[in-house]
């Protein structure tokens, strides 16, 4: 029993050393890049004035956040989180619809597979004229972008459900949607959460796309109104900015996984 539990003991503090090494490791790789990206602005080896740089690019930032930063941030974060929630419930609603129905998935995935591989910026000025030029807009290209990919992740999720598990349901009595809440939801979580965490990428990228199109407002807007006075310290803050948002969101939805997954193993 003692060497059990000394061994899980070690176990768990070469984990521990381990997750700092590997953030010790990540933070030093970020640090060193900007020391590099500044190095080489200061040594002429990158011209500043194209490239930016970290200090100019917090200088920036510092201007900036006493101005209209904050809205512009609140903009894409909000329209960015609309199309997630929008996404996630439609997506999930319309897999669940073809995995209860075999027939409607095979007659409509080829055109899923198309529709997934359509560029959606050419979709753009068809979405202005359907949606209008405002945020209803930005969050429907943030849709057309995201949703596709989420229907055909949660479909092929559910579709792989240990087939062992369902007939084992199934001999004792279960109906469809008895299998489908409890075996294919719950075998499915760790889908899911891959989807969100695809899907909530995703949604940055359509809202940004949608931002260049038509916002008058948020990162996107700012990315655009910047590179046309040649502003590249505020268009390489603004995308620094983006990938911290990013990193933000994504962060979000794996501490939910850990959440569910802790919830689900006590039930």
């Amino acid at each position: 029993m003692n060497n059990t539990r000394y061994s899980r003991s070690r176990y768990l503090r070469a984990v521990q050393k381990e997750k700092r090494a590997v953030r010790i490791l990540q933070l030093s790789i970020v640090a060193g890049l900007l020391f590099a990206w500044e190095a080489g602005t200061r040594l002429g080896l990158a011209d500043a004035f194209i490239v930016s740089s970290p200090v100019r690019m917090f200088s920036m930032f510092v201007t900036m956040a006493g101005g209209d930063l904050a809205r512009h941030v609140m903009y894409t974060v909000g329209e960015t989180m609309a199309g997630f929630f929008l996404g996630v419930a439609m997506g999930f609603g319309a897999a669940v619809g073809l995995w209860y129905s075999p027939f409607a998935h095979k007659v409509l995935s080829p055109y899923l597979v198309v529709l997934n591989s359509l560029p959606k910026v050419a979709l753009g000025p068809v979405i202005i004229v359907w949606a209008g030029a405002g945020i209803s807009a930005v969050i429907t290209m943030a849709l057309a972008i995201s949703l596709i990919v989420t229907i055909m992740e949660l479909t092929h999720g559910f579709y792989s459900t240990d087939a062992n598990m369902m007939t084992t349901v199934q001999s004792f009595g279960a109906g469809k949607w008895e299998c489908f809440k409890k075996v294919v939801m719950p075998y499915n979580v760790p889908v899911l959460f891959q989807s969100l965490k695809v899907n909530i990428g995703l949604c940055l990228v359509g809202v940004i796309t949608g931002e260049f199109l038509v916002s008058r407002a948020g990162l996107g807007y700012l990315i655009v109104y910047a590179g046309q006075v040649f502003k590249m310290d505020l268009v390489m803050m603004s995308v620094v900015l983006l990938g911290f948002i990013a990193f933000l969101m994504y962060s979000a939805v794996s501490a939910a996984e850990k959440l569910a997954v802790k919830i689900i193993n006590h039930i």
